[in-house]
């Protein structure tokens, strides 16, 4: 495949579009992994259990669904462009998928199951088709390896920034509209958040700018799409390492309860929240890090921190609250620096494979990253569940067992040690350095020239 040169710089605006478009996506996935089983199992009134299969039937069908999205993004092209179109499209249908996962509808338990499958399996189904080319966009914005190490930092500062704001406005909204009923506080927060989120992403469908050609008359064939991604390696460890957010995702699906029952204060969910808007605003000093470490020590490097923050949060304990706070907010930053430096390192695969088949096909590439992300938030929700039966939890009780309350407490703390432990082996075999990626980088330059004198 033939890429022009990027002509021209990447604006300011831009950046602010991909940022806002990341930013309104994920209130929607904030929504759905942070609030989603607590809303199942404490307001809609299914069990854990219900809720666990729900997530599981999901990824299922995540499974089939994921890559035959981005295998049919990879071969055809919209007017407005490659994924432009796709991002234009996509929100309205988020919004409203959003939407219905968060009605109770007053029905017969089997019913609520059935309502909650439906709805759920719908909201995985949408949310794949703005998030696939929300990510691979970023490919054909540029293809400068600097340009685009800031542009998915600018993602992931909007992904987030909109996951830490739905976690502080969640309960503000839910407190002022459900005095009479949580449902409907949870119903009308929902709304509000999601015509916000609306707004955020068509501002930026409307303002990102697709640069990167294929050369006229190519043709990607759905056989192309899927031995391009066989032949990635080095993207497959990534996407093991990028799943591991499933430790994390935990957290964020046990931290309410927490908040709820140890310390009695469900509104540290908010301050929770906020703490994760401004964890992101770390994200600035990954573009400059980048330069000066090699992108698979310095992920090293974080989560080396992230696990040493954990451990000393578990020996200190949650009885001093301001203490917690500095904890939960060192550890939102390790966590969030996280974000830009994978999505960066899964975007350089691209041209390895590129070398490797001779096509360029970036929805199949990120399609892995959402089926990922999906996956491990699903598994996280039904770990979750089956975790909270674990530790002897009571929905709706108003005091748990001192058992409960250890349970949930070495959830949020230590938890996510295991998954830093186990993506420090993971980086230990992966080879696809910045060496590697400039030769490819290399090569490609020398086909397109080539290809260039032959026409």
């Amino acid at each position: 495949m033939k890429t022009n040169n990027v002509p021209g710089k990447v604006s300011r605006r831009e950046y602010l579009g991909y940022f806002s478009y990341g930013f309104g996506q994920c209130f929607s996935y904030g929504l759905l992994g942070s609030f989603i089983l607590f809303f199942y199992t404490d307001i809609l009134g299914i069990s854990a259990l219900a809720a666990s299969t729900i997530f599981l039937i999901a990824r299922v069908w995540d499974a089939v669904n994921d890559p035959m999205v981005a295998g049919f993004m990879d071969t055809r092209r919209t007017k407005s462009g490659k994924f432009k179109g796709y991002l234009k499209f996509a929100p309205l249908f988020v919004v409203i998928s959003t939407i219905l996962c968060f009605f109770s509808p007053d029905l017969a338990i089997q019913w609520k199951v059935l309502y909650a499958a439906i709805t759920y399996i719908l909201w995985g189904t949408v949310y794949t088709v703005s998030d696939i080319p929300f990510w691979s966009v970023s490919a054909v914005i540029t293809n400068d390896p600097q340009t685009r190490t800031s542009l998915v930092t600018a993602a992931n500062l909007g992904v987030f920034a909109g996951i830490g704001m739905v976690g502080s406005l969640v309960p503000l909204l839910v407190g002022l509209f459900g005095q009479e009923s949580l449902a409907d506080g949870y119903f009308m927060a929902v709304i509000l958040i999601m015509i916000a989120g609306y707004a955020f992403m068509m501002f930026g469908a409307t303002t990102i700018r697709e640069r990167v050609e294929p050369s006229a008359g190519e043709k990607v064939t759905m056989k192309d799409v899927f031995r391009n991604l066989l032949v990635n390696r080095h993207l497959f460890k990534m996407l093991a390492i990028f799943f591991l957010n499933l430790f994390m995702n935990i957290v964020n699906g046990i931290i309410l309860y927490f908040f709820i029952y140890n310390m009695g204060n469900e509104a540290l969910m908010s301050i929770y929240g906020l703490m994760g808007t401004f964890a992101a605003l770390g994200f600035f000093l990954i573009p400059n890090l980048t330069k000066k470490f090699r992108k698979k020590d310095l992920l090293a490097g974080i989560i080396v921190l992230d696990i040493v923050v954990r451990i000393v949060f578990f020996m200190t304990g949650y009885e001093n609250v301001p203490m917690l706070l500095v904890m939960l907010m060192l550890t939102q930053l390790f966590h969030a620096s996280l974000g830009p430096v994978m999505s960066s390192m899964i975007a350089e695969t691209i041209e390895y494979s590129e070398v490797k088949t001779g096509r360029r096909c970036e929805a199949i590439t990120f399609s892995g990253q959402t089926f990922m992300g999906k996956l491990s938030a699903a598994i996280a929700g039904s770990l979750t569940g089956l975790i909270l039966i674990a530790i002897g939890y009571v929905p709706e009780a108003a005091v748990q067992s001192p058992g409960t309350l250890n349970g949930l407490f070495m959830v949020v703390s230590l938890l996510p040690v295991a998954g830093g432990l186990i993506r420090l082996v993971i980086l230990r075999y992966y080879t696809y350095t910045e060496e590697a990626y400039r030769k490819d980088l290399a090569v490609l330059a020398q086909r397109r020239s080539e290809a260039a004198l032959a026409e």
